[in-house]
């Protein structure tokens, strides 16, 4: 878990990465940012954070990645990796202790398909607290979700294991894992509805170390939140 004050706009630029190290450009409460520190620390991989103020970027960290997004990643060798996707699968190709991705093409395939079909789910829990703020109804919003939801127990009532790749914790859980540990601070909780096996799903992921190592208390989140909510993030939140 990274202790160090986000890099804004007007910061010196960090040294170079160090030899036998990789750098991780981050922020503490991104969650596309917490899927690389999950498989950071579920492989065990030696590594720097440098968090970034993403409304306040610093000029060089545009040289690293034009697009100013986190998570990027830099090798001691000046080598550049972004998108969580690309960047967990670039970690668990390099580092190839402990596999996170299956080593069959078609299992593999079928872990990134599962991924793009969850993506279509991620923009809800955006869009529904939102839609609150705003005073919008949202109960056709959240009906969408509480049957994605269902769709995911299905898949696991489906395959008979503890995870979404088995019976224990490959990439795919930990791609999806971000939003779920969200859920009870954008108040979507009850839309788990009925689904028994996706409970408890996120009650296993919730004793694994990474997930432990990587994330909040609900309590932080929201007063995280409650600050970008109202225009004035702190992403130093409590350091």
């Amino acid at each position: 878990m990274s202790t160090q004050k986000s890099f804004a706009k007007g910061s010196a630029a960090p040294g170079p990465v160090p030899k036998d190290t990789i750098r991780l450009y981050s922020m503490r409460f991104c969650p596309f940012a917490q899927r690389a520190r999950l498989v950071l620390n579920a492989k065990g991989i030696k590594h720097e954070i440098i968090n970034i103020h993403l409304q306040d970027k610093p000029d060089w960290f545009f040289e690293k990645n034009h697009l100013g997004l986190v998570p990027t990643l830099e090798t001691s060798a000046g080598e550049v990796v972004y998108e969580s996707p690309i960047t967990c699968e670039y970690l668990d190709e390099v580092y190839p202790e402990k596999k996170l991705l299956p080593s069959s093409p078609f299992a593999k395939a079928q872990q990134k398909m599962m991924l793009e079909c969850f993506s279509k789910i991620t923009p809800y829990f955006y869009k529904i607290p939102t839609g609150k703020k705003n005073g919008e109804d949202v109960s056709g919003l959240e009906a969408e979700l509480i049957e994605k939801f269902a769709k995911l127990n299905e898949e696991l009532v489906r395959k008979k294991t503890k995870f979404f790749g088995g019976d224990s914790i490959t990439m795919i859980d930990y791609m999806m894992w971000p939003f779920f540990e969200r859920l009870e601070v954008v108040d979507l909780k009850h839309c788990l509805g009925n689904t028994p096996e996706l409970k408890k799903w996120i009650e296993r992921m919730l004793e694994d170390p990474a997930v432990k190592a990587s994330g909040h208390s609900v309590e932080t989140y929201k007063a995280f939140y409650k600050t970008y909510a109202d225009g004035k993030p702190d992403y130093d939140y409590r350091l």
